[in-house]
């Protein structure tokens, strides 16, 4: 998986307001591609390596045959001054990515695979994450 954007119109983001994730998108909320998803309960930030983390324990626990979904990408930088740097002089470099997750966002889904490990991989995948989730099932 990628870890950053390869091209961006602005190099560097202003910080996300608290009404951004107010903000409904109906799109991301409904898993599309597979019978299992992880729906956040929260608003939050997600960095690259939490998504990593939960897409290598949700691989250790699913077969070889199932097909595994990220819905969510790192497409903000985080920017970050060194520490004793005076006031002025510039925003600061890359510290790291981040996505920010809406509240009921799809963060995972998962196919082709039974009902107990659907179930159990994307709860593993949860407490990867930073904020409460919830497994969702399309089959009933």
């Amino acid at each position: 998986m990628k870890q950053q954007p390869s091209r961006l119109k602005f190099r560097k983001n202003h910080k996300v307001s608290f009404s951004f994730f107010r903000l409904k998108d109906h799109k991301c909320f409904f898993p599309i591609f597979g019978k299992f998803a992880l729906k956040s309960l929260e608003a939050g930030k997600l960095t690259f390596k939490q998504i990593e983390a939960g897409r290598k324990s949700i691989r250790r626990n699913v077969s070889k045959k199932a097909k595994v979904w990220i819905r969510v990408f790192t497409n903000r930088s985080v920017t970050s001054k060194p520490i004793a740097v005076r006031m002025g002089k510039g925003k600061g470099s890359h510290s790291f990515w981040m996505t920010p997750v809406r509240v009921g966002q799809i963060i995972y889904e998962v196919s082709n695979v039974s009902f107990y490990e659907g179930i159990k991989s994307l709860s593993r995948a949860s407490s990867k994450m930073p904020f409460k989730t919830k497994v969702v099932s399309l089959i009933f």
